[in-house]
């Protein structure tokens, strides 16, 4: 899935979008995506200027938004506006190596059950072999409006 195809699905932008291209899906199972992480990222002009580091609830936000595209992808649906994809928890959160600009972040995020319309991920983030940061993820889709 490249840019375009995220773009269609994912209602984030700029500067909350956080998927560049997802480099595998196998429907109902699991999603490869990756974030390129630039020193642009307008976070880091706070987060620190001294020592640029992604915040890691970013991390997780960037493995939700992945995960949303896993299930928009394994139910064959395209949200519309009246859509929203929210977090509904977040339960083992460990953030094991900082990132910082020019890294690359692959999330490997996988389905461990669906019930009730809640989800339920274990999402584990990489920069090349290293873990920078894991946790499970629980997300549900809501019609508003």
């Amino acid at each position: 899935m490249d840019i375009h195809q995220i773009l269609k699905l994912l209602p984030h932008r700029y500067p909350i979008l956080l998927v560049d291209r997802v480099l595998q899906v196998e429907l109902g199972k699991s999603i490869r995506a990756i974030k390129n992480v630039t020193i642009n990222e307008p976070f880091f002009t706070g987060h620190f200027p001294h020592r640029p580091v992604m915040p890691g609830v970013l991390m997780l936000e960037a493995m939700a938004q992945a995960a949303a595209l896993l299930s928009f992808a394994t139910q064959g649906v395209t949200p519309d506006d009246n859509t929203v994809y929210y977090f509904a928890g977040i339960d083992g959160a460990r953030f094991k190596r900082p990132v910082e600009p020019g890294d690359q972040l692959v999330m490997d995020v996988e389905l461990l059950r669906s019930k009730a319309g809640i989800y339920k991920f274990k999402g584990v983030t990489r920069v090349g072999e290293e873990v920078a940061c894991e946790a499970e993820l629980m997300c549900t889709m809501r019609q508003v409006g």
